[in-house]
């Protein structure tokens, strides 16, 4: 697990050339790409969403497509379309800026639906199929959307099933007065995005994905997400919760997020730092409870306090046995 946090240290700090003050953000974009994930960032124009984008493309040395959504923005124009050969007498394909290893769909939510929909199946079976043929997307594959939550006229809202197949969603936020200061002093004269380096590439970090799935995962937290998750589903704000898709996407960050920390085993505090990114955009609040201001935020940290945390379960096997016995120490602090 040392080869894991150190490659996502490297990238982290790569990273942060650009990013500034964004430590906890950057790494749960790191999370997001570790385990073959989507992330949707939200916030107001000219916080860094594009800039994060572009330099996580150069820090693992991947291919980066940019897709502007506008209202009259085609599927065809983003996965590609056939185009038929005069000389030849064949259709011939034309891939979309969709067949990139990071893309990042710009303003999301001004494209209308039917263009939206268009990110689906590539989102979720990573292929694209047109006119009948089935095109693979590359490997790493990652879609970074942004949008802008303030400014909605003009705007297509996200359906539920696009929202649920992203990841995490991140809030980048305004820094502070000092971090801002930073920001003006390293761009006087070029944009340290320029000369980022790579610093992993695409065959490393589609090691380092599958070795993230490797980590261990306790029955008890396993029982604490599904029950963090089946609480959003019975709260009574709630009128959607999180689907099984969310308990998913909780369990492989928290992987992720424990080998980035060093850890070969998943607690409980890794399911509590991701439970708002990964949970919060799926769930639909009650009009009524909209009314009185209820946030998705507000009820997953409600659920948080509320929802208990189980003692570990002892495992078969040596390392199980060991590593069970780690989780449950854990587990008795947190309780405790």
């Amino acid at each position: 697990m040392t080869k894991i946090q150190e490659s996502g240290e490297r990238v982290v700090a790569n990273v942060e050339r650009v990013i500034v003050g964004k430590h906890h953000e950057v790494r749960l974009a790191l999370v997001a790409l570790l385990c073959r994930g989507h992330l949707l960032i939200e916030d107001v124009p000219g916080t860094g969403k594009t800039v994060l984008a572009k330099a996580i493309a150069k820090s693992i040395g991947c291919t980066f497509r940019r897709i502007q959504f506008t209202p009259d923005l085609l599927p065809s124009d983003v996965t590609g379309l056939s185009i038929y050969n005069q000389k030849t007498h064949e259709f011939e394909f034309r891939a979309g800026p969709i067949m990139a290893q990071v893309v990042l769909a710009d303003e999301i939510n001004r494209a209308t639906p039917k263009t939206q929909s268009s990110l689906l199946e590539c989102m979720e079976e990573r292929q694209a199929t047109i006119d009948g043929v089935t095109h693979p997307m590359p490997e790493p594959f990652l879609v970074i959307a942004t949008q802008n939550p303030i400014e909605y006229e003009g705007t297509f809202a996200l359906p539920e099933a696009q929202l649920d197949r992203f990841m995490l969603r991140l809030r980048l936020g305004y820094p502070s007065q000092l971090e801002e200061i930073v920001i003006l002093d390293e761009q006087k004269r070029v944009h340290p995005l320029e000369d980022l380096e790579e610093v992993l590439g695409a065959d490393e970090l589609i090691e380092l994905q599958t070795a993230v799935r490797e980590i261990y995962v306790d029955s008890a937290v396993s029982d604490y997400i599904v029950r963090l998750v089946n609480g959003t589903r019975s709260h009574p704000d709630v009128y959607l919760g999180a689907s099984p898709r969310g308990s998913l996407a909780l369990y492989r960050s928290g992987q992720a997020f424990a080998a980035l920390s060093g850890r070969d085993y998943v607690i409980p505090d890794d399911i509590k730092r991701l439970a708002e990114p990964a949970l919060a955009h799926r769930l639909i609040i009650k009009t009524s409870s909209s009314i009185h201001d209820v946030q998705a935020g507000s009820v997953i940290r409600e659920l948080l306090e509320s929802v208990p945390v189980e003692a570990a379960r002892p495992a078969q096997g040596p390392v199980r046995d060991r590593d069970s016995a780690a989780v449950g120490s854990t587990l008795r602090d947190v309780r405790s």
